[in-house]
């Protein structure tokens, strides 16, 4: 026996989340919905508790892929349908697991089968069963780069296509898309977050008596499932035939051109990128007029539209938080409101400034502030030789144990970098830094199928197959094939790694002017982890040791936060900062054995701590060259007299050494003109 769902209606807050999911179940043209929050704020349990509440749905019986009687895929596999009888079966909510691969979403075909019998064998993947339903991926941050495009494009085209060795597959997939993610853990990137509809951020509330009513309903609930939900029902009910005479009435929702100049002034303020967010923002405020029983769109329906289909789509710098200034909202509404006693050219806007339909928008509005333009590429302040000598630290604190601190420094704009990557072939998570074998990439040779077939190379297949044939028997067209003639295609692309940052946040390195540099470089180096998606961690040394700021992580933001708030000061434990470093990629290693590590250390060479300070650094450097890890040093040294210890450092670590000047990519492209441009006059 199934338990009994948890209901959509006892669920307690988390207004915007409700009324995002409701407008996507009223109309699923909106586009989906990405839900943002901490662990433990119930996403995934209303999200599962959605379903329950659409209507059934009318199929074909014996159909995988739940075609409508009324209006049949004319490309359905298993067509044709005309004339055929209807079933009626409840939507389906489908979950998408974070480790599923293509074949498994969107179907694959019997290679085999399709080789030696010449059928089209088609095994239906979650897109087929997830048509008229919902599709719901938790932690969608977590899925790779790849399937979530293929995703986001089946979910706006409504149809799925399976290509394999010249044998296409289409059929209808048309679905509620919601995702949910945890941000601490990676964010989406901005084109993907583009492509959802809506978004909405959730927190547990902080009132005691919510939190008390909701560890009070999920306890009844534990207790007795199906009691918990029978004390429900009558709700439940009442939303479903609401949600049900919604979509009844959406076709007559009538989008004027006074709210439709109100919504496009609305994204044209706020510099969002494209004419989604428009088609979006019109789409979201049509279902609210629907959810609210009318026929015509409001101005509360274009603000409340543009609080969910907006913050997501302002951010200009990976770093930057979603959000949305609902005081420049506000004002772009009122500059576009229509006079209340002026000529009109549509229906009059008589709604209240504000609020949502019918109560059921919460009181106050999304996130404040975020958004923001990109930053300007700008030359990092690096220490001259004349300014060296005048560089001052900020202010020093005295820290509990004796050691002095000072505070910490805000980080130079970041820019573009030079890429860095592990030399080998790897067979990590796909990503865009180092060489692996991945799923996606060329083909670079054949070999024997490890596991089920899915990537069929069929030149090769052709030629190992080739010399037995008449041994075989054949004797028509058809190729006699078996099992050990298939081979499967190798594909060469590229991996994510694991970035380790080891930063110096010694006295050494203390100048304010320095140091901003210094974090400038290294947020730079974070935004390009962030765009090849790799996990990234930080390891400081300063004063008596060395401490791990961020455990590896996706969440490059976080790694950002840590950055900023860096304090300095102190002596220089070296030593310390290369075998903690030593130890975490030990330990992350065994936990994930395919993700090759790239270490970035940030010094300027010195070492404190004894007259063997230097040598017990290199030696801990060996350690690491021993383990085959690539390593790359900022070389932050400065000033008219410079010692060169980075870049002994660099060669006892097997790694390279790069100055910040030489960090830019456009500085490198630079160097490479002026030479060939030295290099042609000469020969002239």
């Amino acid at each position: 026996m199934t338990e009994a769902r948890y209901p959509f209606t006892a669920i307690v807050g988390m207004d915007d989340l409700r009324l995002g999911l409701l407008l996507n179940a009223v109309s699923p043209a909106v586009g989906g919905v990405l839900v943002r929050g901490e662990k433990g704020t119930a996403k995934s349990t209303m999200v599962r508790a959605l379903a329950g509440l659409l209507p059934s749905i009318a199929t074909v019986p014996g159909c995988r892929f739940s075609c409508d009687p009324a209006a049949p895929d004319p490309h359905c596999p298993d067509g044709p349908h005309q004339g055929a009888p209807a079933a009626e079966r409840p939507s389906f909510l489908v979950e998408l697991p974070v480790g599923v691969t293509e074949d498994r979403v969107v179907g694959s075909l019997d290679l085999e089968r399709a080789l030696a019998e010449g059928v089209q064998a088609y095994e239906p993947g979650l897109l087929a069963k997830a048509h008229r339903g919902v599709l719901y991926i938790d932690e969608v941050n977590l899925l790779q780069d790849h399937l979530v495009d293929l995703l986001l494009d089946a979910a706006a085209m409504g149809r799925s296509y399976v290509e394999r060795e010249g044998v296409s597959v289409r059929h209808a997939a048309r679905f509620l898309l919601v995702g949910t993610m945890n941000p601490e853990e990676g964010e989406l990137r901005p084109q993907l977050l583009d492509r959802f509809g809506l978004t909405v951020e959730i927190a547990a509330t902080r009132d005691p008596d919510e939190r008390a009513e909701v560890v009070r309903r999920r306890l009844g609930y534990d207790a007795n499932p199906a009691g918990f939900a029978a004390r429900w029902d009558e709700r439940e009910r009442e939303l479903a035939e609401r949600i049900t005479a919604a979509r009844e009435l959406l076709p007559s929702v009538q989008l004027s051109d006074l709210a439709l100049r109100q919504i496009t002034a609305v994204c044209a303020a706020f510099e969002v990128d494209g004419l989604r967010a428009d088609i979006v923002m019109a789409r979201t405020a049509v279902a609210l007029a629907a959810w609210a029983g009318r026929t015509e769109v409001r101005e509360e329906d274009v603000r409340t539209a543009a609080r969910l289909a907006l913050p997501h789509r302002r951010r200009r710098n990976p770093f930057d938080a979603p959000g949305l200034d609902e005081e420049q909202l506000d004002r772009t509404l009122a500059e576009h409101r229509q006079p209340e006693d002026g000529p009109t050219d549509g229906p009059e806007d008589d709604g209240p400034d504000g609020g949502g339909p019918d109560g059921d928008r919460p009181d106050g509005g999304g996130p404040d502030g975020g958004g923001g333009g990109a930053p300007e590429p700008g030359e990092p302040n690096a220490p001259s030789a004349e300014a060296s000598s005048d560089e001052s630290p900020a202010p020093p604190r005295q820290r509990p144990g004796g050691a002095r601190e000072s505070a910490p420094v805000a980080a130079d704009q970041p820019y573009r970098t030079r890429l860095f990557k592990v030399d080998g072939t790897g067979r990590g998570a796909q990503g865009r830094r180092s060489p692996a074998e991945t799923d996606a990439g060329h083909t670079i040779r054949a070999r024997r199928p490890r596991g089920r077939l899915s990537r069929l190379h069929l030149s090769a297949t052709l030629r190992a197959a080739a010399p037995h044939q008449v041994a075989r028997g054949r004797a028509g067209r058809a190729l006699v094939l078996r099992r050990d003639d298939l081979r499967e295609q190798v594909r060469r692309g590229r991996e994510s790694n694991l970035v380790l940052f080891v930063v110096d946040a010694s006295g050494s390195m203390a100048a304010r002017q320095r140091m901003t540099a210094v974090k400038g470089a290294v947020l730079s180096l974070l935004m390009d982890a962030y765009q090849r998606r790799d996990k990234v961690g930080l390891v400081t040394f300063r004063g008596a040791g060395a401490e791990l700021a961020l455990p590896p992580t996706s969440s490059v933001e976080v790694g950002a936060a840590r950055l900023e708030q860096l304090p300095t000061g102190g002596r220089t434990p070296l030593e310390a900062g290369l075998l903690r470093a030593h130890e975490v990629l030990r330990v992350e290693r065994l936990r994930d054995p395919d993700r090759r590590p790239l270490l970035v250390l940030v010094t300027d060479g010195r070492a404190t701590g004894g007259k063997d300070a230097l040598p017990r650094a290199r030696r801990a450097a060996g350690l690491l060259a021993a383990q085959g890890v690539a390593a790359v040093v900022l070389d932050c040294e400065s000033g008219p007299v410079r010692l060169g210890l980075a870049r002994e450092l660099a060669a006892h670590l097997n790694g390279d050494a790069v100055s910040l000047d030489e960090l830019r990519a456009e500085g490198v492209a630079s160097l490479v003109r002026e030479a060939r441009t030295t290099t042609t006059r000469k020969a002239a």
